[in-house]
């Protein structure tokens, strides 16, 4: 009998043990994942979904690993395996994916070694990592790089130690890629790429430092060939010598492509010039790639570089993806004194001073930026949207026509004002300046945006909880109030939004404060959402402006201080500015004296306005648009934008363009894996009390609950000596 139920409990363990093992079997093939997280970042967004839904020829990923790697690199593995497999599980027959594991030197078998040679054919190369063992830091090369293969093309992500990002990189890269092969199979014409490059640079080349400038044409003609295979033989290559043909020399200057002029070097190198550049052309279209940089150092002189012959096949990629505009286009207002994104030189051979690189950068991973002549050829039929960018220079009746007809017609606006210019002041007696002077910024542009209900005042916001700087020892140390660069808290982002959830603190400067009309807004139907604004210890500085922190000083009164909306995004059918208004006409420029009467008479004609009838003639209400106003340019600049857009800020302007473009999906996937979560604010009453909460009060709450559990088994003693007793 008891041997019988013995033999029952071994057969019930086996029977559980075999349950176990089967429900883990299940659960690694069926693949089910919970994700409990807020915002939900364990789980693809429905952008991702629909990317690999729609497919249309095979994607393939293989991720190169190095195998056995010490956390937190092992759970980046993990998170690969668990994302790709989602991927794959909402995707078609068209994707799929596998990891291709390589094992620590030394520990190399055949597949390994094969492994490793097609990763690096891919172009991914082994970094190094920090790990510890046996209490000794140590450090190992490892492979953390993925390659994604989609017909012809081939993406690269060569290291990935960041969880954070891979979702929102892997969906971008793999929707630019179908869109380029779909593009590439559509081209009517070939793309041309064009080297040009004088035969006389040869002679100066190694008194230039540049020994490697005449294999130039060898190098890019093979990387060339290279590109084409991936690009469905879509390129043509021309190596054109300036040198040889004299009529070249205006494709040069048309370029922009570097040119040098050079005086007699000894018996050897006579005086001449030459010219070096990169232009690739489909119709009437070209982007140009220089492929020699000048750099100015002091003592020195100036210095030749050349560009890295290993970015090159990057380089032309990206060339022809903005060519053939894979990426959407976006307008950037580049008259009317607006910043300048492309930087200026300071002549043919200085180098760009841009304070917009990170913002160009940034941008164009998904848009194509177009640079938009207003006086000239107005607002382009194939943009979505137009950034205007702190412009100081007075529009034109005629100016502000083509904007609000743009509108009109759909197109969306970012606007990025600021209040005032600054100057520079002419120095007082007896030779001392008196800094940086602020004018008033009045375009025009501000009656435009105030007919469509928002309205921008002549004032900077200080604000108490403003960003700090660090003094040093010279100036006494501690820390210096900047309150013309507020920090915003989170209670005072809009987080309603989708394109702004998740975003927890922003940091601004010099910005203004901004109003809606609510009667006019109300009237028009138009929603108005404010995006964020100042702490409620804010106050305007107006009139004289002087932003030198040591003269800055807070209202005694909290009466002056308030709350200032600094940003808004304005959606529905906005009316035109020019309802029932005469329609402004072209302004010609008035012929010099001298010119005969029959010219006079050609200049005093009204400009034909029939292209505007050709597209539908006036539009007195828009069709369902979006303007986005921020009062301060100054958030578009290096200065408050990281190059590689992990910041707050950076995440901020990216979603605010993509929702203006209706890529709203795309900025909900971006902003979700926002890292940056303050603790919430408190006074110092409160602060003081947690901790002597955590000082006093843990140790204090210990010590009762030792009480209460010692008189608890006392009472429990003595109950059972009374039982006893009796």
């Amino acid at each position: 009998m008891a041997s019988n139920k013995k033999s029952e409990k071994y057969i019930k363990l086996m029977i559980y043990a075999v349950v176990v093992i089967l429900l883990n079997i299940v659960g690694y093939s069926l693949f089910v994942r919970v994700d409990l997280t807020e915002n939900k970042i364990f789980s693809l967004s429905d952008i991702s979904k629909n990317v690999v839904a729609t497919l249309t020829e095979p994607m393939t990923i293989n991720v190169f690993f190095t195998d056995d790697l010490p956390a937190p690199h092992n759970n980046t593995k993990r998170y690969l395996q668990d994302i790709l497999k989602e991927y794959e599980i909402n995707g078609n027959n068209y994707f799929n994916y596998s990891f291709k594991d390589i094992s620590s030197a030394g520990d190399e078998n055949e597949t390994s070694k094969q492994n490793r040679e097609l990763a690096e054919s891919y172009g991914i190369n082994p970094i190094q990592i920090r790990l510890i063992e046996e209490d000794e830091v140590k450090f190992k090369n490892a492979y953390m790089g993925l390659v994604i293969i989609h017909g012809d093309l081939i993406e690269k992500i060569p290291m990935i130690t960041d969880m954070d990002k891979i979702e929102y990189i892997l969906t971008m890269r793999m929707k630019k890629m179908n869109n380029k092969i779909s593009t590439l199979l559509g081209l009517t014409e070939k793309i041309q790429v064009e080297l040009y490059m004088s035969s006389s640079l040869k002679d100066v080349a190694p008194y230039m430092k540049l020994n490697d400038l005449p294999g130039i044409p060898g190098k890019i003609e093979s990387t060339v060939n290279k590109i084409n295979l991936k690009n469905y033989g879509r390129l043509v290559y021309k190596y054109l010598d300036p040198s040889m043909d004299n009529t070249l020399n205006d494709m040069v200057k048309k370029h922009n492509i570097l040119a040098l002029k050079w005086n007699p070097i000894g018996d050897k190198v006579k005086a001449g010039e030459g010219g070096i550049g990169l232009v690739i052309k489909y119709k009437d279209k070209s982007v140009d790639i220089p492929l020699m940089h000048v750099m100015r150092i002091p003592i020195f002189g100036d210095q030749y570089e050349l560009v890295n012959m290993d970015d090159l096949e990057e380089l032309i990629n990206g060339g022809i993806e903005s060519l053939i505009d894979i990426n959407e286009k976006i307008g950037y207002l580049a008259d009317h004194g607006t910043l300048d994104r492309n930087g200026a030189g300071g002549g043919m051979m200085a180098q760009p001073q841009t304070e917009m690189n990170s913002f160009n950068a940034l941008v164009s991973q998904n848009y194509s930026l177009k640079d938009v002549d207003l006086s000239s050829e107005g607002v382009p039929g194939d943009i979505q949207s137009l950034i205007i960018a702190n412009p100081t220079e007075n529009f034109t009746d005629y100016d502000l026509y083509k904007i609000d007809q743009a509108l009109m017609s759909g197109k969306n606006l970012a606007v990025f004002l600021d209040s005032f210019m600054e100057v520079q002041q002419p120095n007082r007696q007896f030779g001392f300046n008196q800094g940086p002077g602020f004018q008033p910024i009045h375009t025009g542009l501000e009656k435009l945006l105030k007919h469509y209900g928002i309205s921008m005042e002549s004032a900077y916001v200080m604000d108490e909880n403003c960003f700090k700087q660090n003094m040093g020892q010279r100036l006494g140390g501690g820390e210096q109030n900047i309150y013309f660069a507020p920090m915003i808290q989170s209670k005072n982002i809009n987080n309603d939004l989708d394109f702004m959830k998740n975003i927890k603190g922003l940091i601004t400067l010099r910005v203004s404060p901004l109003s809606v009309d609510e009667a006019l807004i109300k009237k028009n139907d138009i929603k108005a959402s404010p995006l964020f604004s100042s702490s409620e210890k804010s106050w305007e500085m107006k009139g004289n402006i002087n932003l030198n922190p040591m003269f800055i000083q807070p209202p005694r009164e909290d009466a002056e201080k308030k709350s200032y909306t600094l940003a808004y995004f304005l959606e529905g059918s906005f009316p035109s500015y020019f309802e029932g208004k005469p329609l402004p006409e072209k302004k010609v420029e008035t012929p010099e004296e001298g010119e005969q009467n029959d010219d006079k008479e050609k200049t005093e004609q009204k400009p034909d306005l029939s292209s505007f009838e050709n597209q539908g003639g006036f539009l007195s209400k828009s069709k369902p648009a979006k303007i986005l106003v921020i009062a301060s340019s100054e958030m578009l600049k290096d200065s408050m934008l990281d190059q590689e857009g992990q910041s707050p800020n950076a995440t901020f302007i990216l979603n605010a363009i993509d929702a203006i473009n209706g890529k709203d999906g795309i900025a909900k996937m971006r902003s979700k894996n926002q890292s940056f979560n303050p603790l919430a604010q408190t006074d110092a009453m409160v602060k003081m009390a947690i901790k002597a909460f955590n000082i006093a009060g843990l140790p204090v709450l210990v010590v009762m609950f030792g009480l209460l559990v010692w008189l608890k088994r006392k009472s429990r003693k003595k109950q059972i000596q009374m039982i006893f007793q009796k």
